[in-house]
């Protein structure tokens, strides 16, 4: 009985507050249907995160992160001790749960991912030619998940970066993404040699960043990891560097497969004093006799071009003319 006096009362649908409650749920209901709808239209609905330069005299495009699958799960963190800092994920997640990679220990522990030195070693060279008011290109070679290329991204310089490995380039796009760097990183999907087609490659299970064109070389180090062999595209560097980029900074890093790469590079390389690229390559001579050549085969190749100044550091050999 205590509600019986609302029957005999009229219900007033036009009153301002419904109207104004029907135009703001009409309107929200719009924006979000033509919201999906231009998501689903659009190829690219981030166009800051992919800008793929057109390169109408090479015989490879960058790699589309759109069209690849997303890597899952992802792990991703920063790196600790960089003067400039930035993100990557990982590709390999070590024997879990038994032995995990060393890096999702770290985050267990509330740690940033351990510091890459060829990181610290790429922001220390190019912070030096940006004191020197150079500009240029960084060109990463068995860029792996991108420890050099974001290293020098984030601090504004433009990149081409090389890896054959999907897994790879998967955690490669991810870091374009975390670093807000897609106008500056362009990734291939290639190894470089010095010789346009396919190659046999060996890729490391649980060791992605020790794959490598050389079964023994891949394996040199685990031996008791699974190897898998596939085919690669593998181009010359200097199929796809165009000729009026200026290169400040080469680094390769393939396992033992550095000659090839640097005969592939020959125009490049073979720029006069100043217009060269400062090289940093891996110098390992157990990993380069397991791809049929030598320390002492490379430094001739290289002083003929002009390298004359080379410094051994750890396993790295940094060169210039």
């Amino acid at each position: 009985m205590a509600n019986a006096w609302k029957k005999d009362r009229s219900i007033k649908f036009a009153t301002p507050k419904s109207i104004f409650l029907l135009f703001s749920t009409s309107l929200v209901l719009l924006t979000f249907f033509y919201l999906c709808t231009h998501t689903t239209t659009s190829s690219n609905p981030n166009p800051n995160f992919k800008t793929l330069i057109n390169l109408p005299n090479s015989l490879i495009q960058p790699f589309d992160c759109y069209k690849s699958p997303q890597s899952h799960p992802v792990i991703a963190n920063l790196v600790e001790g960089v003067k400039y800092p930035f993100l990557y994920s990982l590709s390999d997640f070590g024997t879990l749960p038994d032995k995990p990679h060393k890096n999702i220990v770290r985050i267990l522990k509330g740690k940033l991912f351990r510091r890459p030195d060829i990181s610290v070693t790429v922001q220390d060279l190019l912070e030096k030619k940006k004191a020197e008011g150079k500009t240029g290109i960084f060109i990463d070679v068995g860029a792996n998940v991108g420890m050099a290329t974001f290293a020098a991204a984030v601090m504004g310089f433009r990149v081409f970066a090389f890896e054959p490995v999907l897994e790879n380039l998967q955690s490669i796009c991810n870091g374009i993404y975390f670093n807000r760097v897609g106008d500056l990183v362009n990734v291939f999907e290639a190894a470089t040699s010095d010789q346009i087609g396919n190659i046999t490659f060996h890729k490391l299970v649980g060791r992605l960043d020790n794959s490598a064109v050389s079964a023994t070389g891949a394996k040199m180090a685990f031996k008791s990891n699974e190897e898998i062999e596939m085919k690669v595209r593998s181009i010359p560097l200097d199929k796809v560097i165009p000729e009026n980029e200026h290169v400040l900074l080469l680094k390769i890093d393939v396992q033992g497969w550095e000659y090839h790469v640097l005969k592939g590079a020959k125009k490049l390389l073979s720029r006069k004093k100043g217009e060269a690229p400062y090289l940093i390559y891996e110098e390992d001579e157990r990993l380069l006799q397991a791809s049929n050549s030598s320390s002492k085969e490379i430094r001739k190749f290289l002083g003929d071009l002009g390298y004359t100044h080379c410094v051994q550091q750890g396993t790295d050999a940094h060169c210039t003319k």
